[in-house]
């Protein structure tokens, strides 16, 4: 409530403020009555769901962020803007006033310049503003679900022969409450199923908070096929801490019937376990881990239980939801994880991604945030996402299927 209210407050400032500019690029009255209404419809929105208790992170759908978002972020990078041209403006009128009498420039004349110099800034901050909000909305409205491939090869001097080109498509943080399109949604799964992998891992995140999320989605997902398999881990999303519940009970309940519905869509579900992965008489060694992150995430994942019965000489691959635990616990852990596959930043679902650069503001709080990174020989890979949460789009950092394929080399 607290963080909510200081939203609001500077909300409403930044509007104020912003107002100022509107009114100087534009004298029409229906544009700064669209201006005010806009926000205030949003505000209405956003107290209600505070009120009824219904303003979450994780609701399903998510659309009211996505508003949010439009009304806020533009504010955001153009009032600095603003702000130097006031200031700037300032400091002219003083150093104006102190040498008017050594300047030829007539009163008359510097207030049109004056004005003319503000509406120009104002022309330019609203252009630029028009930037993000179309962006966004581009988000919402396609970006969500424009999946893209792709395709990462590793080699190993130690992966075993059988393994040599084995294929394995690796998907993440569905988060199938926010889905708002049975169409589109089918075209992703069958874009994971046209690769055609020996092995589809799903690192965690199947639903925002409920698992009765998923009941539209059973028949969806249970298509996605692989001959070796598809194997899960739950993400921090999945214990259904992001709630209130009725009772402790009802939350076990919930987290309970999600670990049937990952058997029930054909996922065997890990849990701080190993299984191998055998193929001509040889293996490699697939581990699983429960949700671990760090700052105030909770740290359920055991990486020591999970390897406990595994041989120092395995080809391991591990399944960690959150990137954080590769650098606090894989990277140091005395068994040797070949590769590790995470996901849960989504990229932040928003960035610039052009070939040979990426930036996205979650890499300040994550190191390791999209992509492949290496330390020690240890490999990390952190998948962008297949869904969304929250803001119900996404700008530059796309939905991703990954396919990896392991050489011997």
């Amino acid at each position: 409530m607290n963080r909510i209210i200081t939203i609001i407050i500077i909300w409403l400032l930044a509007d104020f403020y912003l107002f100022q500019a509107v009114k100087t690029v534009t004298p029409n009255r229906y544009i700064w009555w669209a201006f005010w209404l806009y926000d205030v419809l949003v505000a209405s929105m956003v107290m209600y769901y505070i009120l009824t208790g219904k303003l979450i992170v994780s609701s399903p759908k998510g659309i009211y962020w996505g508003f949010i978002l439009l009304s806020l972020l533009p504010k955001l990078i153009i009032i600095p803007f603003l702000f130097l041209e006031d200031i700037g403006r300032t400091v002219h009128l003083v150093i104006n006033w102190i040498v008017n009498k050594f300047q030829s420039t007539s009163p008359q004349q510097e207030h049109v310049y004056l004005a003319s110099r503000k509406k120009f800034i104002s022309q330019l901050a609203i252009g630029i503003a028009a930037v993000p909000f179309f962006g966004l909305l581009y988000g919402m409205v396609k970006g969500k679900y424009e999946y893209r491939v792709h395709r990462v090869k590793l080699k190993f001097q130690d992966l075993p022969d059988a393994f040599n080109g084995f294929t394995i498509t690796q998907i993440s943080d569905i988060h199938c409450g926010s889905f708002d399109s049975k169409t589109d949604v089918e075209r992703g799964v069958s874009l994971v199923n046209q690769q055609k992998s020996d092995l589809i891992l799903f690192t965690g995140d199947l639903v925002n908070t409920n698992a009765a999320e998923m009941d539209e989605w059973m028949d969806t997902f249970s298509e996605l096929t692989a001959p070796y398999g598809k194997y899960s881990i739950l993400g921090n999303h999945d214990y259904g801490d992001y709630r209130r519940w009725e009772s402790e009970t009802a939350k076990a309940d919930n987290l309970q019937r999600l670990k049937e519905i990952h058997k029930e869509i054909g996922f065997r579900l890990m849990l701080n376990e190993n299984l191998k992965i055998e193929r001509s008489g040889q293996h490699i060694t697939l581990i699983g881990v429960e949700n671990w992150g760090k700052g105030g995430f909770q740290k359920y994942g055991d990486l020591d239980k999970a390897t406990a019965d595994v041989d120092d000489e395995d080809f391991k691959i591990l399944m960690s939801h959150d990137p954080s635990h590769w650098e606090a616990k894989t990277v140091q852990h005395p068994k040797h994880v070949h590769l590790t596959l995470a996901g849960h930043t989504h990229g932040m679902q928003f960035g610039i991604e052009i070939p040979g650069f990426k930036w996205s503001p979650i890499k300040y709080v994550y190191p390791q945030w999209a992509g492949i990174y290496n330390e020690k020989n240890k490999y990390l890979y952190v998948n962008r996402g297949f869904g969304f949460l929250a803001y119900p789009g996404r700008v530059g950092i796309l939905p991703e299927v990954t396919v990896f394929t392991l050489e011997k080399g």
